[in-house]
């Protein structure tokens, strides 16, 4: 019973997340023995994991994650203090826990393979679902709602702004024209919807750009990971590193501005005296996967790590 139980428990593991370029992580990183650290995006455990074994017995590790579902996969280790939350109240629960400042922290950006292969959750083009797509499952905001409910202009700009997508107002028209006749309730009445204006070569990446704009508006993703990025230099030690993995380019553009500029604008902001204050600098340029590992995990190819110090 005790061997099918842990078999069970390593399957869940696996659904949820392989964790996505984990030498790259901890060598950037660079986790000091006792140090205090952050896993801002616990899902699976796998970063946690190994995080964990590279602290000494005095360490800390505080792990975020809002999916309600990946409780099931907390670590019992006590130097672990697990906390069901968004990333965006980062500084708030630190407060709590009497924290104030950590040596570095870690999110890796996206939907986890858990959320993705679950049908119910709504993540995936391949399943017959509900809309749904909310990461956090107490939240109200579904799919279904912004499909149905937001205007022709609002959902134009949610296409093109979260995907970059060149005919999001004829994505819009086509959504706003056919829910005048029937509700736009599943997966598959969406996907029935995008085939008409979908070139078949293309359409898987298509309506991943579709869904992908769906499921950042549905979480409110940017301005949680700008309300992140602003508390990152308040709670990091001098010399404290943030490691962040983007899947996409617009949140890939946010870290890259404000890991550089300490804003979100293409330039550093001056004081009076035109002079640039800057509290965080890269490490690289960024990273990319191996070869090898996009090809075990496919859904690490758009992967790119960028890493920063506290100056």
């Amino acid at each position: 019973m005790q061997n099918f139980q842990r078999k069970l428990w390593v399957t869940k593991i696996k659904m949820f997340h392989k964790p996505v370029m984990l030498k790259e992580v901890i060598e950037s990183l660079e986790i000091k023995e006792n140090g205090i650290y952050v896993d801002l995006t616990f899902g699976g455990g796998g970063h946690s994991k190994k995080i964990l074994k590279n602290l000494g017995k005095y360490g800390k590790l505080y792990a975020f994650d809002q999916d309600s579902d990946t409780e099931q996969n907390k670590i019992f280790d006590n130097r672990l203090i697990f906390i069901n939350q968004n990333f965006k109240f980062l500084k708030q629960n630190l407060s709590y826990y009497n924290c104030d400042f950590v040596d570095g922290v870690l999110a890796d950006l996206g939907v986890s393979s858990y959320q993705i292969d679950t049908p119910q959750r709504g993540f995936s083009i391949r399943f017959d679902s509900k809309l749904d797509m909310r990461m956090n499952k107490g939240h109200d905001l579904t799919a279904e709602d912004i499909l149905n409910n937001y205007t022709e202009e609002e959902l134009s700009n949610i296409f093109f702004k979260y995907s970059d997508l060149k005919n999001s107002k004829k994505i819009a028209a086509i959504i706003t024209q056919r829910r005048k006749t029937n509700r736009i309730s599943t997966t598959k009445d969406f996907n029935s919807l995008l085939e008409s204006i979908t070139i078949e070569k293309f359409k898987n990446k298509f309506y991943a750009k579709v869904y992908q704009a769906l499921r950042i508006e549905v979480n409110n993703e940017i301005n949680s990971l700008k309300q992140l990025l602003l508390q990152i230099p308040q709670i990091l030690k001098k010399k404290g590193k943030v490691v962040i993995i983007t899947y996409h380019s617009v949140e890939d553009r946010l870290v890259k501005r404000f890991f550089k500029n300490g804003t979100f604008d293409k330039e550093p902001s001056k004081d009076n005296f035109g002079n640039v204050n800057l509290e965080l600098k890269s490490d690289f340029k960024f990273l990319t996967p191996s070869c090898r590992e996009i090809k075990l995990n496919n859904r690490a190819r758009s992967a790119k790590l960028r890493a920063a110090m506290k100056l």
